[in-house]
């Protein structure tokens, strides 16, 4: 199984400023939008897996429940560098882990339903504890901002950059949270590793219950109550 993580002498200018430019990149749109950053190649068949693997892995993709793991994992990265770095799947198959820079900032919204939960962009006091969605009595006001995350895909990272002019602080930093990259990417292959190893895929057929609103003739909904 392939690993991208590997350890750089930190002491080394010429090591670290050697790994960032060799470092492999990927778009962070579309080709046209020529702009990349730091990334990992997770195409199946670049991973070095046994072949039994690698048929199960394909169809495992198509699996809600196993790839919320994988976002999970990639969620836990941008919370940890405060949503300012993310890492999110690129390409036309989803197949590249790219990092990419955000932000947290406050959404605008005011209060939400808990029963359907529609968002709106006033308080309570100013609109009443009636949903416009669903129409129940259950707005409440957000206790605190409510933030939202923000990404940036038009932004490439380290773009044509040398790295003459960098500080060994600001190196190793940088050093830092590529190999972060890197050790994610070897975390999502070990997870999709871990669960075509521990779990079998089945069809379940499932019915969806739903609610919506239609016209009654005047005063027979009255009477049905």
């Amino acid at each position: 199984m392939r690993e991208f993580y590997r350890p750089i002498d930190r002491r080394s200018r010429a090591a670290m400023a050697a790994y960032l430019t060799g470092h492999f990149r990927y778009s962070t749109m579309n080709s046209w939008n020529r702009s990349t950053s730091y990334a990992c190649n997770l195409k199946i068949y670049n991973l070095g897996l046994e072949r039994d693997i690698t048929d199960k892995l394909y169809q495992m993709l198509n699996v809600p429940e196993a790839s919320g793991r994988l976002n999970d994992l990639m969620n836990d990265f941008a919370r940890d560098h405060s949503y300012l770095w993310q890492a999110g799947m690129n390409g036309r198959s989803g197949g590249y882990l790219v990092l990419y820079q955000g932000a947290l900032e406050p959404s605008g919204y005011k209060s939400y339903c808990t029963s359907c939960g529609q968002q709106n962009y006033k308080f309570v006091v100013e609109n009443g504890t009636v949903c416009g969605r669903c129409q129940e009595p259950t707005r409440r006001d957000y206790p605190h901002i409510h933030m939202r995350v923000v990404t940036y895909p038009g932004r490439g990272v380290d773009q044509g950059e040398d790295f003459e002019d960098w500080s060994m602080y600001q190196l190793r930093e940088r050093v830092s949270l590529v190999q972060e990259l890197d050790r994610l990417a070897d975390a999502i292959v070990a997870e999709t590793v871990w669960l075509v190893e521990n779990f079998d895929i089945r069809k379940e057929h499932y019915l969806v219950e739903k609610t919506r609103l239609v016209l009654e003739p005047a005063g027979q909904l009255e009477a049905k109550t």
